[in-house]
């Protein structure tokens, strides 16, 4: 058998300690767990959708603690202003200058919680930081810590009082991931759970499994991951199918694709594996192009998802043998 290219002996036991901590707090979810790691260990920001309760902000904050990352959280509101989010100059009478006091988006992993309540002015205030990991404030350039992640929850249902997203900025997230209700088994679990007070969403007594700069060396080993050229191909043209389809009005840009092939590669990781295969992308591309994909008016009408049309149009794709 031949032996692997990268050691993933270290990888491999950080990421297993990391899944246990979360299934001893969080019930079911596996497959949004295992895509959300692959989106941190990529170095994408993360947009986290579903209706109350399902444990999507609790998810957020369970894995800032298991990181020792400093931690923040803003709860977007529809009278909130840029400077409560980035920060803002305020005189100082004794130096006679100006001082910075910097916002509560200035942290390692940012929870911005509902953020699609929050007016436009306020949502293009994240344009910056998500895609250059700095901020600029009258002028003056504050540059973000290597380790940089926004995990943002929207609410799909209720609309009353909310803002949509623009496109511009739903591509600056790189993954979209929809969580959906458990199972009964996994209800059942949960009432287990809650009816011998095991403390389900109590944060307290866990534990940091993994430091920052570990997590930095782990993202240095995505360099080291083989991608065949045809697995190149195989990307570009589930992009390029996008473009051409006809019940998508706008597809997904060349972001899109770097995405895709970075999370591929975290994917593979994530998996015990040192090189990418047509698995790793399909599992990953529908996550990584539905909140990328603008539909047709006749598409929507015969109540076909961004998500179905992700799934049919990856499904239209030649897999590399």
């Amino acid at each position: 058998m031949e032996t692997p290219r990268t050691d993933l002996t270290l990888f491999a036991e950080r990421i297993e300690q990391l899944r246990q901590q979360i299934s001893q707090v969080i019930v079911g979810q596996q497959e949004n767990i295992d895509l959300l790691l692959t989106a941190v260990l990529a170095n994408g920001h993360v947009l986290l959708e579903g209706v109350p309760g399902v444990a999507k902000t609790l998810l957020a904050r369970l894995l800032s603690k298991l990181i020792d990352a400093k931690f923040s959280r803003v709860q977007f509101t529809p009278d909130l202003m840029p400077s409560d989010v980035l920060g803002t100059n305020v005189f100082n009478m004794k130096t006679s200058d100006f001082d910075f006091h910097a916002g509560p988006v200035f942290a390692d992993i940012v929870l911005v919680d509902e953020v699609n309540r929050a007016p436009a002015k306020t949502q293009a205030a994240l344009f910056e930081v998500m895609e250059e990991r700095q901020v600029t404030i009258d002028g003056m350039t504050h540059p973000m810590g290597q380790f940089y992640t926004i995990l943002a929850t929207q609410n799909p249902v209720e609309q009353e009082g909310t803002y949509k997203l623009p496109e511009a900025q739903t591509d600056r997230f790189m993954m979209k991931i929809t969580m959906g209700y458990p199972t009964i088994e996994e209800e059942v679990t949960i009432l287990e759970r809650h009816h011998q007070n095991a403390r389900l969403t109590s944060l307290d007594d866990v534990q940091h499994v993994i430091t920052k700069d570990e997590l930095l060396q782990l993202r240095q080993m995505l360099s080291d991951v083989f991608v065949d050229p045809a697995m190149l191909r195989y990307i570009a043209a589930i992009v390029q199918q996008t473009r051409q389809s006809k019940a998508v009005f706008l597809g997904a840009s060349p972001r899109a694709s770097v995405a895709m092939l970075q999370a591929s590669k975290a994917y593979a990781l994530l998996q015990g594996r040192d090189f990418i295969t047509p698995d790793d992308v399909r599992q990953v591309a529908p996550s990584i192009l539905h909140h990328r994909l603008i539909l047709t008016a006749e598409a929507e009408m015969e109540g076909i998802t961004p998500l179905k049309a992700a799934t049919r149009l990856i499904e239209k794709v030649e897999v590399p043998k």
